[in-house]
Protein backbone atom coordinates (compact mmCIF):
# COMPACT_ATOMS: atom_id res chain seq x y z
CA UNK A 1 0.00 0.00 0.00
CA UNK A 2 1.08 3.51 -0.69
CA UNK A 3 2.47 5.39 2.03
CA UNK A 4 0.93 9.15 2.20
CA UNK A 5 3.21 12.22 3.23
CA UNK A 6 1.75 15.09 4.10
CA UNK A 7 3.57 18.49 4.75
CA UNK A 8 2.44 21.51 6.80
CA UNK A 9 4.25 24.29 5.32
CA UNK A 10 5.41 24.55 1.51
CA UNK A 11 8.54 26.76 1.55
CA UNK A 12 12.36 25.70 1.01
CA UNK A 13 12.71 22.89 3.37
CA UNK A 14 9.71 21.20 2.45
CA UNK A 15 10.31 22.47 -1.21
CA UNK A 16 13.34 20.47 -1.15
CA UNK A 17 12.43 17.30 0.69
CA UNK A 18 9.50 17.09 -1.98
CA UNK A 19 11.51 17.52 -4.93
CA UNK A 20 13.87 14.78 -3.51
CA UNK A 21 11.02 12.32 -3.68
CA UNK A 22 9.86 13.11 -7.27
CA UNK A 23 13.18 13.38 -8.66
CA UNK A 24 14.08 9.86 -6.76
CA UNK A 25 10.86 7.96 -8.45
CA UNK A 26 9.76 6.89 -4.70
CA UNK A 27 6.15 5.86 -5.17
CA UNK A 28 4.94 8.10 -2.32
CA UNK A 29 0.93 10.00 -2.43
CA UNK A 30 2.45 13.46 -1.41
CA UNK A 31 0.15 16.52 -0.13
CA UNK A 32 0.76 19.85 1.25
CA UNK A 33 -0.90 22.61 2.73
CA UNK A 34 0.55 25.75 3.24
CA UNK A 35 -1.71 28.76 4.48
CA UNK A 36 -0.42 31.37 1.64
CA UNK A 37 -0.73 29.02 -0.73
CA UNK A 38 2.01 30.79 -2.82
CA UNK A 39 3.72 28.15 -4.28
CA UNK A 40 0.80 25.40 -5.02
CA UNK A 41 -0.12 25.58 -8.60
CA UNK A 42 3.70 24.48 -9.28
CA UNK A 43 3.52 21.69 -6.24
CA UNK A 44 0.03 20.67 -8.42
CA UNK A 45 1.89 20.62 -11.95
CA UNK A 46 3.85 17.88 -9.76
CA UNK A 47 1.39 15.63 -8.98
CA UNK A 48 1.45 16.91 -5.52
CA UNK A 49 -1.83 17.08 -4.26
CA UNK A 50 -2.30 20.49 -2.21
CA UNK A 51 -5.32 21.00 0.28
CA UNK A 52 -7.80 23.79 1.15
CA UNK A 53 -7.16 23.28 5.06
CA UNK A 54 -4.78 21.29 7.35
CA UNK A 55 -7.62 19.04 8.77
CA UNK A 56 -7.59 17.46 5.17
CA UNK A 57 -4.04 16.78 5.33
CA UNK A 58 -3.66 15.51 8.98
CA UNK A 59 -6.32 13.07 8.70
CA UNK A 60 -5.49 11.47 5.98
CA UNK A 61 -1.34 11.22 6.43
CA UNK A 62 0.84 8.68 7.38
CA UNK A 63 3.71 10.74 7.90
CA UNK A 64 3.37 14.29 8.52
CA UNK A 65 5.56 16.98 8.41
CA UNK A 66 5.48 20.08 10.31
CA UNK A 67 7.98 22.33 8.46
CA UNK A 68 7.21 25.76 9.61
CA UNK A 69 9.10 28.05 11.74
CA UNK A 70 9.29 27.53 15.32
CA UNK A 71 6.83 30.77 16.57
CA UNK A 72 3.98 29.02 14.66
CA UNK A 73 3.87 25.47 16.62
CA UNK A 74 2.06 27.37 18.75
CA UNK A 75 -0.81 28.17 16.27
CA UNK A 76 -0.45 25.37 14.26
CA UNK A 77 -0.67 22.31 17.02
CA UNK A 78 -4.47 23.81 18.57
CA UNK A 79 -5.63 23.86 14.91
CA UNK A 80 -4.81 20.25 14.17
CA UNK A 81 -5.08 18.51 17.16
CA UNK A 82 -8.90 17.66 16.84
CA UNK A 83 -8.39 15.63 13.17
CA UNK A 84 -4.96 14.47 13.18
CA UNK A 85 -4.49 10.52 12.46
CA UNK A 86 -2.92 9.58 15.64
CA UNK A 87 -0.81 6.71 14.09
CA UNK A 88 0.87 8.86 11.87
CA UNK A 89 4.30 9.70 12.29
CA UNK A 90 5.13 13.39 13.22
CA UNK A 91 8.43 14.88 11.95
CA UNK A 92 9.34 18.14 12.84
CA UNK A 93 12.26 20.08 11.35
CA UNK A 94 12.42 23.11 13.64
CA UNK A 95 15.16 24.40 15.85
CA UNK A 96 14.56 24.02 19.50
CA UNK A 97 10.77 22.40 18.98
CA UNK A 98 10.80 19.27 21.68
CA UNK A 99 8.97 16.12 20.82
CA UNK A 100 7.64 16.24 24.50
CA UNK A 101 6.13 20.03 23.67
CA UNK A 102 4.32 18.25 20.36
CA UNK A 103 2.90 15.36 22.23
CA UNK A 104 1.54 17.76 25.26
CA UNK A 105 0.33 20.20 22.79
CA UNK A 106 -1.66 17.66 20.74
CA UNK A 107 -2.88 15.47 23.76
CA UNK A 108 -1.45 12.17 23.12
CA UNK A 109 1.89 10.57 23.06
CA UNK A 110 2.58 11.07 19.32
CA UNK A 111 4.67 9.28 17.62
CA UNK A 112 7.91 11.87 16.84
CA UNK A 113 11.00 12.33 15.12
CA UNK A 114 13.16 15.24 15.26
CA UNK A 115 15.34 16.08 12.38
CA UNK A 116 17.79 19.10 11.77
CA UNK A 117 18.60 19.82 8.27
CA UNK A 118 20.32 22.45 6.54
CA UNK A 119 19.91 25.07 3.32
CA UNK A 120 22.44 22.83 1.23
CA UNK A 121 19.18 20.86 1.00
CA UNK A 122 17.79 22.62 -1.73
CA UNK A 123 20.18 21.12 -3.89
CA UNK A 124 20.32 17.79 -2.87
CA UNK A 125 23.58 18.26 -0.75
CA UNK A 126 22.38 18.51 2.42
CA UNK A 127 23.66 17.07 6.07
CA UNK A 128 20.50 15.99 8.38
CA UNK A 129 20.86 14.87 12.10
CA UNK A 130 17.54 13.10 13.13
CA UNK A 131 16.54 11.86 16.47
CA UNK A 132 13.57 9.24 17.08
CA UNK A 133 11.24 9.66 19.68
CA UNK A 134 10.21 6.59 22.09
CA UNK A 135 7.06 5.66 20.37
CA UNK A 136 8.28 6.06 16.70
CA UNK A 137 9.44 2.39 15.69
CA UNK A 138 12.86 1.27 13.72
CA UNK A 139 10.71 1.04 10.65
CA UNK A 140 8.99 3.86 10.60
CA UNK A 141 12.17 6.05 11.47
CA UNK A 142 13.99 4.54 9.22
CA UNK A 143 11.42 5.20 6.73
CA UNK A 144 11.76 8.66 7.37
CA UNK A 145 15.71 8.75 6.98
CA UNK A 146 15.27 7.36 3.66
CA UNK A 147 13.44 10.85 2.39
CA UNK A 148 16.31 13.06 3.62
CA UNK A 149 19.07 10.34 2.14
CA UNK A 150 17.05 11.26 -1.17
CA UNK A 151 18.61 14.54 -0.48
CA UNK A 152 21.95 14.45 1.31
CA UNK A 153 23.43 12.55 4.53
CA UNK A 154 22.22 11.56 7.03
CA UNK A 155 22.77 11.20 10.77
CA UNK A 156 21.32 9.72 13.60
CA UNK A 157 22.15 11.34 16.98
CA UNK A 158 20.54 11.15 20.32
CA UNK A 159 17.53 13.22 21.07
CA UNK A 160 19.35 15.18 23.76
CA UNK A 161 22.17 16.89 21.25
CA UNK A 162 19.24 17.98 18.30
CA UNK A 163 20.11 21.38 20.21
CA UNK A 164 23.78 21.36 20.21
CA UNK A 165 23.95 19.41 16.78
CA UNK A 166 22.80 22.92 15.50
CA UNK A 167 26.25 24.46 15.30
CA UNK A 168 27.24 21.38 13.50
CA UNK A 169 25.33 21.45 10.79
CA UNK A 170 22.35 23.28 10.84
CA UNK A 171 23.96 26.74 11.40
CA UNK A 172 27.42 25.67 10.38
CA UNK A 173 26.78 27.36 6.21
CA UNK A 174 26.54 30.65 7.46
CA UNK A 175 29.62 30.15 9.11
CA UNK A 176 31.29 28.91 6.15
CA UNK A 177 29.80 31.32 3.94
CA UNK A 178 31.00 34.02 6.15
CA UNK A 179 34.48 32.44 6.07
CA UNK A 180 34.63 31.47 1.97
CA UNK A 181 33.50 35.81 2.05
CA UNK A 182 36.92 36.56 3.31
CA UNK A 183 39.29 34.60 0.80
CA UNK A 184 37.10 36.16 -2.22
CA UNK A 185 37.48 39.43 -0.69
CA UNK A 186 41.12 39.18 0.17
CA UNK A 187 41.48 38.31 -3.47
CA UNK A 188 39.14 40.97 -5.04
CA UNK A 189 41.64 43.45 -3.06
CA UNK A 190 44.61 42.20 -4.65
CA UNK A 191 43.12 42.08 -8.34
CA UNK A 192 42.20 38.28 -8.75
CA UNK A 193 38.66 37.64 -10.59
CA UNK A 194 35.98 37.53 -7.94
CA UNK A 195 34.32 34.29 -9.63
CA UNK A 196 37.87 32.82 -10.28
CA UNK A 197 38.58 33.04 -6.83
CA UNK A 198 35.04 31.69 -5.82
CA UNK A 199 35.59 28.97 -7.77
CA UNK A 200 39.46 28.23 -6.36
CA UNK A 201 38.09 28.60 -2.71
CA UNK A 202 35.12 25.83 -3.25
CA UNK A 203 36.71 23.50 -5.22
CA UNK A 204 39.44 23.84 -1.84
CA UNK A 205 36.69 22.85 0.40
CA UNK A 206 35.49 20.16 -1.62
CA UNK A 207 38.78 18.64 -1.87
CA UNK A 208 39.65 19.16 2.13
CA UNK A 209 36.28 17.83 3.04
CA UNK A 210 36.94 14.83 0.96
CA UNK A 211 40.45 14.34 2.72
CA UNK A 212 38.81 14.46 5.72
CA UNK A 213 36.43 11.58 5.29
CA UNK A 214 38.75 9.52 2.83
CA UNK A 215 42.26 10.10 3.41
CA UNK A 216 42.76 7.71 6.48
CA UNK A 217 44.56 11.12 8.17
CA UNK A 218 43.49 13.04 11.53
CA UNK A 219 42.59 16.59 10.49
CA UNK A 220 45.73 17.70 12.49
CA UNK A 221 47.76 15.20 10.48
CA UNK A 222 46.26 17.12 7.03
CA UNK A 223 47.31 20.58 8.72
CA UNK A 224 50.63 19.17 8.96
CA UNK A 225 51.18 17.94 5.44
CA UNK A 226 49.67 21.26 4.07
CA UNK A 227 52.51 23.27 6.74
CA UNK A 228 55.83 23.35 5.41
CA UNK A 229 58.50 24.52 7.94
CA UNK A 230 59.30 28.15 7.71
CA UNK A 231 56.06 28.39 4.59
CA UNK A 232 53.62 30.09 3.77
CA UNK A 233 50.63 28.39 5.37
CA UNK A 234 52.52 28.09 8.70
CA UNK A 235 52.68 32.03 8.38
CA UNK A 236 48.68 31.83 7.60
CA UNK A 237 48.55 29.88 10.57
CA UNK A 238 49.89 31.77 13.25
CA UNK A 239 47.90 34.87 12.42
CA UNK A 240 44.86 32.02 13.27
CA UNK A 241 46.52 31.12 16.40
CA UNK A 242 47.43 34.64 17.75
CA UNK A 243 44.02 35.62 17.43
CA UNK A 244 42.23 32.57 19.01
CA UNK A 245 40.30 30.88 15.81
CA UNK A 246 39.35 28.00 17.60
CA UNK A 247 38.76 29.42 20.20
CA UNK A 248 36.28 31.82 18.50
CA UNK A 249 34.62 29.28 16.77
CA UNK A 250 34.09 27.35 20.27
CA UNK A 251 32.29 30.20 21.72
CA UNK A 252 30.30 30.61 18.56
CA UNK A 253 29.19 27.44 18.63
CA UNK A 254 28.30 27.96 22.54
CA UNK A 255 26.30 31.22 21.65
CA UNK A 256 24.26 28.87 18.81
CA UNK A 257 23.27 26.37 21.55
CA UNK A 258 22.51 28.97 24.21
CA UNK A 259 19.55 30.22 21.87
CA UNK A 260 18.86 27.22 20.98
CA UNK A 261 18.17 26.23 24.28
CA UNK A 262 16.40 30.10 24.89
CA UNK A 263 14.00 29.16 21.72
CA UNK A 264 13.21 25.62 23.11
CA UNK A 265 9.46 24.72 23.43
Amino acid sequence: MTKTVGFIGSGNMASAIISGILKSGTKLSLMVYDLHQANYETLAQQGVRTCADSSELVCACDTIFLSIKPQNFGDVLPEIKPHINKDAVIVSIAAGITDTYIASELGYDAKVVLVMPNTPLLLGAGATALAKGERVSEEEFEFVRSLFDLSGETAVIAKDKMKEIISVNGSTPAYIYLFAKGFVDYAKQTGIDEQTALRLFCATLKGSAEMMLHSGRSIDELIKMVSSPGGTTLAGLEVFEQNDLLGTIHRSCEACTKRAYELSK
